[in-house]
């Protein structure tokens, strides 16, 4: 699984990453919980706006009945969250062209949260969407 692998294995540090691979998602869950990792996927194709994809981070990382479902609850959210983390982002250039404040304000709470040590955290985003300032898992 190419720049997955490597992740995964320690080879690239946590952090968000733009990711290519056609892969199923199913495939991909599979491979990140037998590495131990949790797992969560996000469809942007479905949820394209801030409401959506707020509400379905939640439900990808199972946050608790509390989680607001707002970017201070988001924070708070996945610095609490056990163990090391994947998470794919399908679709987000959905909300990437639709609301560009709202992205680069999810970008930059899953990029805060990459910076823990102790619990990696990995976002994973893929497919097309318009030029951003994230490294490519691809290169």
């Amino acid at each position: 699984m190419s720049g997955l692998a490597g992740i995964l294995a320690g080879h690239h540090g946590a952090g968000v990453y733009r990711w290519h691979a056609a892969f199923d998602v199913a495939d991909v869950r599979h491979t990140v919980e037998h590495a131990g990792w949790r797992f969560g996927h996000v469809d942007g194709w479905v949820h394209q706006d801030r409401a959506g994809f707020l509400a379905d981070v939640g439900t990808a990382l199972s946050f608790p009945a509390w989680y607001g479902e707002n970017f201070d609850a988001l924070t708070d959210c996945l610095r609490d969250l056990d163990g090391r983390t994947v998470l794919l982002w399908d679709g987000w250039g959905t909300l990437a062209r639709g609301d560009r404040s709202a992205f680069d304000t999810a970008v930059d709470v899953l990029s805060s949260r990459a910076t823990s040590p102790e619990q990696p955290f990995v976002a994973l985003l893929r497919g097309e969407g318009p030029d951003i300032e994230v490294t490519s898992l691809d290169d």
